[in-house]
């Protein structure tokens, strides 16, 4: 592959698909450290994730999102805070390294069931995370206590039917959880209309939130071996050699 001016080319006959430049995507971790409504909890840089029990991505890893997402989510952000919350940021860039990397981990090799269609894991290059189009967040009130959204970030049910999924938008959940879930769904609604800018709350995963399909598929996924040094998830930073200086 090559790419000319924003645009991959692939071999003929293929679908062309356009390149994210690395000055679209935001740090999402530089804007939260200076806004009152919103934190960052890089998910997977973490070895006691929910969901794979081990660290996917290298411990300095950010949360990196295309500018689009990125404006809504910082306009979500202004109107949580004012409403006396905090929104929590999970997951945004998950490069194709990274997804690779979740079908290897043990959780994931126990339960084949996961790769399955409908699959629960997206094959490495799929869906909108790879090209920093999805965020995965909760929120939390003023004093860090996170909202009962029904089940915690990462919950994978058994069965992914809504009837159920507890993590399921149309999950029967009790009164202030449909409340709570609402709450965080219209901030994100309510900013993304404001910015003429489509958002898709994804059906099976409360905390999911992403560009439309139609939007993301235009562009290729991310790698770690094409991004900037700060915005690699998984690809740890070689340490510099005196060697490498006589080159």
């Amino acid at each position: 592959m090559i790419f000319e001016s924003g645009i991959e080319m692939g071999a003929p006959g293929t679908k062309l698909l356009q390149t994210i430049l690395p000055e679209a995507l935001i740090c999402m971790d530089d804007l939260a450290a200076d806004h009152p409504g919103m934190r960052t909890e890089c998910a997977y840089a973490r070895a006691d994730n929910l969901l794979f029990g081990e660290r996917i991505y290298r411990p300095e890893a950010k949360i990196w999102l295309h500018e689009d997402l990125a404006s809504i989510v910082m306009g979500a952000a202004d109107l949580a805070v004012k409403a006396g919350y905090r929104l929590v940021l999970y997951d945004g860039l998950r490069t194709v390294e990274a997804q690779e990397k979740m079908l290897q981990t043990r959780r994931v090799r126990e339960n084949p069931q996961w790769l399955e269609e409908p699959r629960l894991l997206s094959p490495p290059g799929a869906g909108a995370h790879p090209r920093a189009m999805a965020i995965d967040l909760s929120m939390e009130t003023a004093e860090g206590v996170l909202l009962d959204m029904g089940t915690p970030f990462d919950f994978l049910a058994a069965n992914a039917a809504p009837e159920s999924n507890p993590a399921h938008r149309l999950y029967a959940h009790s009164v202030d959880v449909m409340h709570n879930r609402a709450f965080l769904d219209g901030f994100m609604k309510e900013s993304a209309q404001k910015r003429q800018i489509p958002v898709y709350p994804l059906p099976q995963e409360w905390w999911d939130y992403r560009l439309p399909r139609h939007r993301y598929e235009k562009y290729a996924p991310l790698s770690d071996a094409v991004l900037l040094a700060i915005m690699r998830m998984c690809v740890e930073e070689r340490p510099f050699s005196h060697d490498e200086d006589c080159l």
